[in-house]
């Protein structure tokens, strides 16, 4: 299971560009854009904290949680078992 950030989805429902949402998070744009491209392991809850606030979202408006598809084949082969 993998756990998704969609923040270019949501910078782009606000009209954000990275530069004001770096500032407004207290961030650097190159820790912000890790974060953009999916290439994060983790986020500090403070971080997604200020992300939230900044964009008017709620956590669920940026993060997904999705199955990877071995995860879907196990799932199938064991329900067809």
């Amino acid at each position: 299971m993998t756990i998704r950030i969609h923040l270019d989805v949501m910078m782009a429902k606000r009209k954000m560009r990275l530069k004001t949402l770096a500032q407004a998070v207290d961030i650097t744009e190159a820790n912000l854009s890790v974060l953009k491209n999916g290439k994060a392991k983790a986020i500090r809850l403070s971080t997604l904290d200020k992300l939230c606030e900044a964009l008017d979202c709620q956590p669920a408006d940026i993060l997904a949680f999705e199955k990877t598809s071995t995860e879907t084949d196990t799932i199938s082969t064991t329900e067809t078992a």
